[in-house]
């Protein structure tokens, strides 16, 4: 380290150590021949693995810098390259780190987060605006420095690359997970100037919120899930940056700075929307009702007309379902904030999502429990949560109204815990079901369908299945599952906890157990899917708990024999297979993966190390 008070290249006077990373010091200087101070970065050999890789990223860092001219930008004065240091001198800057604000007075005001985030969409278009265009790819609050005048500089350009047109794609993950937009992970596309615009979004989500993405729950709400009082326009402009597709954010830092210097006339168009169709459908029903409720009091007359309004609402969403797909989802959207206590818009709502969309194949079967039947994608779960938030002028989330609707509550969490469970993105997502899944395992069982009533006592034309006793124990069972994942770390790195694979084993047992996958063909072999692939992932762990190569083999040749009893097509090659069909196929391929690894796991020792490679290729396999 370098000593305070000593000199550097004999002009700059080391004066105090300003900060710390991971490789690298920083410290405030002084050139006491210009009476300036300056901030010199000291990257030491000792202790960093591949100094010359990590020197070679510094020095293209400095270089790039170098080139670049921009009032939010730090300079770089000089590179100076010693005996087993590298040091690079540049400009001083006063201020804090706005993670660290964040940290001590939370969430920023609305208006001081978007004063920096046009100042940053200026300083990312003058990188995207370069020849070639320079990706940023690392935004987030500990790399933007808030100085005494209101002013932010964006620091670190240690994961900046240059745009290179003809790329299809980046090598590995550069950036920091929670931030980080899909495509910065290897596999997922190369990273262009929406890749700026995704990690800008998710780094005014943290400002706004107080809520670090990065963090449990590694999810970003929309912003008025947090803080009712935050503009609807600013949270449908951080929704837009923070899609997962980067066709559907904005398309470059111009469009979002327009978008944020005109966020207050998003709300006033929506609010203008919602009176229009308020007044059209309350006039037409108020009008219809009041003429014949006479004397029987005005009271039961709003009821009336809240109810006529609320079934139009839904008639006309479930009407539009496969012509009009957003104005579908608009009219559930306002029938869920005309009577939030009503369960029947969330279920038809989650419904929808859940069903292919038009011109595929339905996959539910008639008569048959639906619990899972299509993914529900990013964007719909987006829309789950918003609707699930507070409403402008209420002091309390929808969700807690339907709370006080128990029984449609119930049903509610029930389903969205299962898509979450099984059907999030393909792939499924533990974490999210959990909360769900806990509220439906502690429902009173009904062995019978009664009808549900909103929340202003009006008994709708549609009724809402109570959970019955397979809901709830089938409930019960995936949350049991589902809190393994936050302390197995190879399935959430939030947890390090130990636990015991014994239990672990017997729990994932139960989610297979006849009661919970008699007649439901979707969800039996889901629910086998799920057990084959943690069989393919955790066979070491079970064994070395005691649980024995044919306890194992005998639980795939359950799964096995249970879809073959299922009377499906496995043989053929047809495009056009069913739902069942798919995950009928999908449950052999990982039946047989599954099955390798569990021979190889009880015969490991005789494996060299290249099978020990292909028992890790086929573990994968499986759990895909």
């Amino acid at each position: 380290m370098l000593e305070m008070g000593s000199l550097v290249d004999g002009k700059y006077k080391i004066l105090n150590k300003i900060g710390q990373g991971g490789m690298s010091v920083v410290y405030l200087a002084m050139n006491e021949r210009a009476n300036k101070q300056w901030a010199i970065k000291e990257v030491r050999k000792d202790g960093v693995q591949n100094f010359e890789v990590v020197k070679q990223g510094l020095i293209a860092e400095t270089e790039m810098l170098k080139k670049l001219s921009h009032p939010n930008l730090p300079s770089i004065i000089d590179v100076i390259d010693g005996d087993g240091t590298f040091l690079i001198v540049m400009d001083y800057i006063e201020g804090r780190h706005l993670e660290s604000v964040v940290k001590e007075y939370g969430a920023q005001s609305q208006e001081d987060v978007i004063e920096w985030a046009k100042q940053l969409c200026d300083v990312l278009s003058y990188l995207h605006s370069r020849k070639p265009p320079i990706i940023y790819r690392d935004m987030k609050p500990s790399n933007v420095m808030l100085k005494p005048d209101g002013k932010v500089m964006l620091i670190d350009f240690g994961t900046a690359r240059e745009f290179k047109e003809n790329s299809v794609a980046d090598t590995t993950c550069l950036g920091t997970q929670g931030y980080a937009a899909p495509e910065q992970y290897g596999g997922h596309g190369q990273t262009d100037a929406r890749t700026d615009i995704y990690c800008l979004g998710a780094t005014l989500y943290h400002l706004l919120t107080g809520h670090n993405p990065s963090e449990p729950p590694y999810e970003m709400y929309p912003i008025r899930y947090w803080n009712p009082d935050l503009s609807s326009g600013l949270e449908e402009i951080i929704l837009k940056c923070t899609q997962k597709n980067p066709d559907d954010r904005y398309q470059n830092c111009g469009e979002l700075l327009y978008a944020l210097e005109h966020y207050n006339e998003l709300d006033i168009e929506y609010k203008r929307k919602q009176t229009l169709k308020w007044r059209a459908f309350l006039c037409s029903a108020a009008l219809t009702v009041l003429a014949g409720a006479g004397a029987v009091g005005f009271k039961m007359a709003e009821n009336s007309v809240t109810a006529s309004t609320y079934e139009a609402y839904v008639a006309e969403a479930a009407s539009l379902e496969g012509t009009d797909r957003d104005q579908s989802i608009q009219y559930y959207e306002n029938a869920i904030a005309l009577d939030p206590s009503n369960g029947l818009a969330y279920k038809k709502l989650l419904d929808y999502f859940l069903i292919k969309e038009p011109g595929q194949e339905e996959t539910k079967s008639s008569g048959e429990d639906k619990d899972v039947v299509n993914n529900l994608s990013d964007t719909e779960e987006q829309i789950i949560r918003k609707v699930l938030g507070t409403e402008e002028n209420r002091n309390r989330s929808n969700e807690e109204y339907l709370k006080e609707n128990t029984a449609a509550y119930n049903r509610f969490a029930y389903d969205l815990g299962i898509a979450y469970y099984f059907s999030y993105n393909g792939i499924g997502n533990k974490g999210a079901a959990r909360k769900w899944l806990e509220i439906a395992s502690k429902a009173e069982p009904t062995a019978e369908t009664e009808t549900t009533t909103s929340g202003s006592g009006n008994i709708t034309e549609e009724t809402i299945e109570e959970l019955t006793p397979t809901n709830i124990n089938r409930a019960a069972n995936l949350y049991k599952i589902s809190e393994y994942y936050d302390r197995l770390g190879v399935r959430n790195q939030a947890g390090d906890s130990i636990v015991s694979y014994e239990n672990y084993w017997n729990d994932l047992l139960k989610i297979v157990e006849d009661d919970s996958v008699s007649g439901n063909n979707i969800y039996a072999l889901l629910a086998y899917k799920e057990l084959t692939s943690e069989i393919a992932r955790s066979a070491a762990s079970f064994r070395s708990e005691g649980i024995k190569q044919s306890d194992m083999e005998n639980a795939l040749d359950s799964a096995e024999e249970a879809v073959y009893s299922m009377g499906l097509d496995l043989e053929s090659n047809d495009e056009e297979d069913s739902y069942e069909e798919e995950l009928g196929k999908a449950l052999i391929e990982s039946l047989n993966s599954a099955r390798t690894i569990v021979a190889s796991t009880f015969n490991r020792n005789n494996l060299t190390t290249d099978t020990q490679g292909g028992e890790q290729n086929a573990a994968d396999t499986a759990a895909d």
